[in-house]
């Protein structure tokens, strides 16, 4: 072997090991917001890990390998999985997120037919606007009470309790707005840790747990059952994550200077999510979609290289066998997630204002202004219509209501 044949090789040897340690910073990037999920509805973290990283890698085999994102859980998920979990039990759950993943690959297909303007026309911006505003608005009352303390078996004080999720809350506000590079891709993250340090502090972790656990252990996988109550709720939730997924595949395009819309096609980038999320409910882990916190690190380091995120993805699978790494995420007290919780979901229904402001709806148009008004008071206010074995409510009728009147009241 010549010396530049010997150069060659041991630079394109110190490219993969860059490529590791950027996989690693990637999935660091991601792991906030990618175990806040699972934690706060009472999956599995380990398994959310595992099927992230197996997400991931199963999206990059059906867009050839051409979009360099990573793949977890979106927030719009929180409040029905909660809900689901609740009435119907993970299993039954789980089978709803299956079918879930049916619907983005059902998008895929109509992208496929009749092109990406079949999205706009079927959830335009006076539809997913306030859809998303009820995914937020809905989840308040919940973070408020995890931020105050509310049921938690505690001899701590209120005020206590408080200074812990207003310590998390404020840390995260703080790295979100003023923190510079790298670390303003992590406020949730830091928010944890300031906030779990103070609880240490104060007594409220219970180590036990962490020491007790193994550092070797299989992910808990959970299968699903399938109940077509359940089935039929989580239908109409993936409207948000579908507008989601389209914005994150633009901006993406827009980082990397590729139209990934057109190659691989939005048709393979729904499919890729379908695909994912399917296989996530299957094996008891959350949705797996394009996640925008990847997308803003990929902005930022300028690193656009897939293979990137396999090794974020292989990390994620390798994490999820440390049995340490499940119990230190459950020991994290719910005022700490609580505080955080305020802002994240206000912020996800600032999303929804946003969408009605940045495409200019006219709330001055009666039809604009009842669809708006109707899909948030059924769904801030609690309308139930029950129809004996199957019960529509919260965000599932929310989005059927909006697309109906949609289809139905004349245009001006």
């Amino acid at each position: 072997m010549s010396s530049n044949q010997i150069a060659k090789s041991i630079e394109n040897n110190k490219h993969s090991w860059l490529d590791i340690l950027a996989g690693a910073q990637m999935l660091f990037v991601a792991f906030g917001a990618l175990v806040l999920v699972p934690l706060l509805t009472g999956l599995n973290p380990n398994v959310a890990l595992f099927t992230a990283g197996v997400g991931t890698i199963i999206f990059q085999i059906t867009t050839r390998g051409k979009v360099p994102v990573f793949l977890a859980s979106s927030f719009a998920f929180i409040a029905p999985i909660s809900y689901g979990v609740s009435q119907w039990g993970i299993p039954a759950t789980l089978g709803g997120l299956v079918i879930a993943g049916f619907v983005f690959m059902f998008f895929s297909f109509l992208v496929k037919i009749n092109g990406t303007e079949i999205i706009n026309k079927i959830l335009p911006p006076v539809v997913t606007g306030p859809i998303i505003m009820v995914i937020g608005l809905s989840l308040a009352p919940i973070a408020v009470n995890m931020a105050m303390g509310t049921g938690i078996n505690t001899p701590l004080p209120k005020y206590q309790l408080i200074i812990i999720s207003m310590a998390s809350l404020i840390t995260t506000l703080i790295v979100a707005i003023w923190a510079k590079g790298f670390f303003k891709l992590v406020p949730i993250i830091s928010g944890i840790v300031v906030g779990y340090t103070l609880s240490c502090f104060l007594g409220l972790v219970d180590f036990n747990p962490i020491i007790n656990a193994p550092w070797f252990a299989l992910p808990t996988f959970t299968f699903p059952e399938f109940k077509w109550q359940a089935a039929l709720y989580m239908i109409p939730i993936v409207i948000a994550p579908t507008i989601e997924h389209v914005g994150d595949i633009m901006a993406i395009s827009s980082v990397t200077g590729k139209d990934y819309i057109k190659n691989p096609g939005l048709q393979k980038t729904l499919l890729g999510d379908g695909l994912a999320t399917s296989v996530a409910g299957f094996l008891g882990g959350p949705p797996c979609i394009t996640y925008a916190e990847v997308i803003g690190a990929v902005t930022l380091t300028r690193n656009f290289k897939t293979r990137v995120m396999t090794w974020a993805a292989i990390w994620a699978i390798i994490m999820s066998f440390i049995g340490k790494v499940g119990a230190f995420l459950a020991s994290i007290p719910a005022v700490v997630m609580g505080g955080i919780m305020v802002l994240l979901f206000g912020s996800i229904a600032s999303v929804g204002v946003n969408i009605l402001v940045k495409h200019k709806v006219d709330l001055s148009i009666s039809r604009n202004m009842c669809i708006t008004a109707l899909v948030l008071v059924f769904g801030i206010g609690g309308m139930i219509f029950d129809f004996g074995s199957y019960v529509l409510q919260g965000i599932s009728l929310c989005g059927i209501l909006a697309i109906i009147l949609n289809l139905i009241l004349p245009r001006p």
